[in-house]
């Protein structure tokens, strides 16, 4: 009796060991690598985290996420992917959380023709549609979009003259480039354009030339907590008029460290960001609020923020194309599978996410429209919608 258990046993040991190389073929790899640490930990830290939130299972073939932290170092970023690529033979890239990184990225993913999702937000990443970049797709609203979103709120608060304060690297690029377009299709005129470092510990000279044009108000181009530096420093010279802040400050941490000097600011930010007080009718409420009330079931009430949006719309995307993919027939872990993919992608439409609703085309691979932006208010320390801006 024992010796025919230990023989179907043996058997079906045997049976299982010959279908697992089949199985571990079949399984679909999504790299991501974002900014766990360095000064864009305040963004990578939420992606990172919501990767545990994505789908194991997708179209009946098990999904596997390869995550590295790439301490916001576009060398590593790239390396990073390389790694992903090269060792992992992941089928798609979800990343960085910058847009440097996310930049340096791009020709990684043509040279291997491996489809990339940047949860960076400036448009140079999938603009132009062409060479490389036909094969990066990415998840936050374009800088022109929500430049745009400011414009109209600056003339419905009677705003004449613009001052500028952003990063000295492309997200301040290319941020200073969209506002001013912007502005002054509305007839804002922008008085003066400073710039400052990620790591900076002073803004105290670029205030100052500033104020000393006196605008109406002032614009501060920067992600995740470094946005408090100039915030608090206006605030500390006692500057009277409006601050705006980019969707890059649509971080929970940012109020953490600005606190009471962060009150006022106004923001153009995804609708995620106060989902539970947008009307029943948005198309995005329903998917957004799930994200929501799973991210917080998880880390914490109040956790929330846009950034891990971005990476929880990125697994959306690649859970949305993967049956398509695999209708090509395909092989995950093949350059065929890879290809399909990124053909799955760029064929999205009126995909409802947490920040918008996407509609890729093989000439525009950010897919979002006014339906990705609200205008948000810090009233005593907390995020409030203004519909009426």
């Amino acid at each position: 009796m024992n010796c025919i258990t230990t023989g179907r046993l043996t058997t079906l040991a045997a049976a299982l060991a010959l279908s697992l190389p089949v199985a571990v073929s079949a399984q679909i790899k999504v790299g991501v690598t974002v900014a766990a640490t360095g000064p864009a930990a305040s963004l990578g830290i939420p992606e990172r985290n919501t990767v545990s939130l994505l789908p194991t299972e997708v179209a009946g073939q098990k999904v596997e996420y390869i995550v590295l932290d790439d301490a916001t170092d576009t060398t590593v970023a790239v390396r990073n992917m390389r790694k992903l690529i090269t060792d992992d033979k992941v089928d798609v890239v979800i990343g960085t959380s910058v847009t440097p990184g996310s930049l340096a990225m791009v020709d990684v993913a043509g040279e291997t023709k491996t489809p990339m999702i940047s949860v960076a937000a400036n448009a140079k990443i999938v603009e132009p549609v062409e060479g490389a970049r036909t094969w990066v797709f990415k998840t936050p609203q374009n800088d022109q979009l929500m430049a745009g979103a400011l414009a109209e709120a600056m003339v419905k608060q009677n705003v004449k003259t613009l001052g500028f304060i952003g990063y000295n690297d492309a997200y301040g690029d290319g941020w200073l480039n969209v506002i001013t377009e912007a502005a002054q299709a509305k007839g804002i005129k922008v008085l003066g354009a400073e710039r400052y470092g990620r790591n900076d510990t002073s803004v105290t000279g670029q205030v100052l030339k500033l104020l000393g044009t006196k605008p109406d108000a002032i614009l501060i181009a920067g992600s995740g907590t470094p946005v408090a530096l100039p915030q608090r420093e206006l605030k500390g010279r006692g500057y009277a008029g409006i601050i705006y802040q980019t969707h890059g400050a649509a971080n929970s941490d940012v109020l953490r460290v600005c606190g009471k000097d962060c009150n006022d600011m106004i923001l153009p930010a995804g609708p995620l960001l106060v989902a539970e007080q947008l009307p029943d009718s948005s198309p995005v409420k329903k998917t957004a609020m799930e994200y929501k009330e799973k991210y917080e079931a998880k880390y914490g009430a109040g956790s929330i923020n846009t950034f891990g949006g971005h990476l929880w719309d990125a697994g959306l995307l690649v859970t949305e194309a993967i049956p398509q993919a695999l209708q090509s027939g395909a092989k995950p872990g093949t350059p065929e599978f890879r290809a399909a993919l990124r053909d799955a992608l760029e064929q999205t439409k009126e995909l409802a996410a947490s920040q918008g609703v996407f509609n890729m085309s093989a000439t525009d691979h950010a897919g979002l429209d006014k339906r990705a932006h609200v205008i948000v208010k810090v009233v005593d320390g907390k995020w409030t919608y203004q519909p009426d801006l």
